[in-house]
């Protein structure tokens, strides 16, 4: 209806021709204090935020986001090649051996992967496999390398840059804010 809005998905403030907006359910505290420090200075804000004990700089929401793998749609082939993913999150999974699985030319699949789910299949098996790193760094003791290569990871970098990616945190910094037994340790 409103061609002309460019939305600004997962942002926590957003500022246009003095027009402020928060997203998420608690976000118009970070939107308090972006306009505290906007018409006052940092050191207010900074106090501020200690004050109400709100998290400053925090410009994403994509800590809190969860995929749940968007399978509202009736291509079945894509939705046999998603449940092979989410099955297999632990193998190295290619779009050859993709396709090949739900006998679909490769061309052919990837386009009706995207667009089925709005994402190419490498981002969706990363969301996937990042999506497990997340719960398993929200219930389990275990460290960094374990989860990476529980989900299939076998490269330290890649996993830290995609997990980051997607999340706006590090792997550390994840599992320390959402796994209560790594915050007593």
């Amino acid at each position: 209806m409103f061609p002309q809005v460019d939305v600004q998905d997962g942002s926590i403030v957003t500022e246009e021709n003095r027009i402020y907006s928060s997203g998420g359910a608690n976000s118009y505290w970070n939107l308090l204090l972006h306009l505290v420090e906007k018409y006052t200075d940092r050191e207010t804000a900074i106090l501020t935020s200690k004050y109400f004990a709100i998290d400053i700089d925090r410009s994403s929401q994509s800590a809190f986001a969860m995929f749940k793998g968007q399978k509202e749609h009736k291509d079945e082939a894509v939705k046999k090649a998603q449940d092979y993913i989410e099955k297999n999150i632990e193998d190295k999974i290619t779009v050859d051996n993709l396709a090949a699985n739900v006998a679909v030319g490769r061309r052919s699949f990837e386009r009706r992967f995207r667009l089925a789910t709005n994402n190419s299949v490498l981002e969706y098996i990363q969301r996937i496999k990042i999506e497990a790193a997340k719960r398993s760094f929200e219930t389990s003791r275990k460290n960094i390398n374990e989860v990476m290569f529980n989900v299939g990871y076998t490269d330290t970098k890649a996993f830290r840059t995609t997990f980051k990616k997607i999340t706006g945190l590090t792997p550390v910094e994840y599992r320390n804010k959402y796994n209560k037994m790594a915050a007593i340790a």
